[in-house]
């Protein structure tokens, strides 16, 4: 028996089992969002820890579904122009926010001590909204809590924010960049908790106007 065989008969059962046990509902209690960015004049980082979210219970992970928002102007980057030029560029008196909306979960492995799963819903940045499909690391906690973590290429122009022959301060800003997601749910409590993203199926505020290109 191969060893590629041995581990699909070992994590089969495995994937299953994870796939198929009850979630209970959480709000984001911790995490951040920040994004690789390459420019002419050097590489830099932007990122905030303003993430706010929840997601719904379900009988299994298929069933699960939530979104989580972050606004554009907790977002830095270590330099007051360039956070400024970044603003201007991603327009966000009028798109003031990022958000992901989960619409499905598929378990792609499942280990001992994490599960990988692809998460399929709508990015929307600068009032455009895509379709994407990112993997992502889960790992459940004795507590109850969830932690995800997730990297996924993003082309700007795809979102329709443009000056970025200009924007931060630099000559020339690529179009590629890298998102990073790190997130930790905890139990939700009730009608109490503070969660920045719109329940499902809450229409999407005013500066949501959606204008998919694609």
């Amino acid at each position: 028996m191969t060893p590629r065989l041995l581990a699909a008969l070992l994590f089969c059962p495995l994937a299953v089992s994870v796939a198929q046990q009850p979630i209970a509902p959480g709000v984001v209690v911790s995490g951040t969002l920040s994004f690789d960015g390459r420019a002419t004049l050097g590489d830099f980082i932007g990122k905030t820890d303003s993430v706010l979210g929840t997601m719904t219970g379900g009988a299994s992970l298929a069933e699960v579904r939530g979104s989580v928002s972050a606004p554009v102007s907790s977002l830095v980057t270590g330099n007051g122009k360039r956070d400024k030029d970044l603003r201007k560029s991603m327009e966000s008196d009028q798109y003031p926010t990022i958000r992901f909306d989960l619409d499905r979960t598929e378990v792609l492995q499942a280990g001992p001590d994490s599960t990988m799963v692809r998460l399929r819903g709508r990015l929307t940045i600068h009032g455009v909204q895509k379709e994407v499909a990112p993997v992502a690391r889960l790992q459940f906690q004795p507590g109850g809590g969830t932690t995800l973590v997730t990297d996924f290429p993003v082309n700007l122009k795809d979102y329709r924010i443009g000056g970025l022959s200009k924007v931060l301060g630099l000559l020339k800003m690529h179009p590629d960049i890298v998102v990073h997601v790190r997130l930790r749910f905890g139990p939700a409590t009730g009608a109490g908790d503070r969660v920045g993203a719109s329940p499902v199926g809450t229409p999407p505020s005013p500066g949501w106007s959606r204008r998919d290109g694609g």
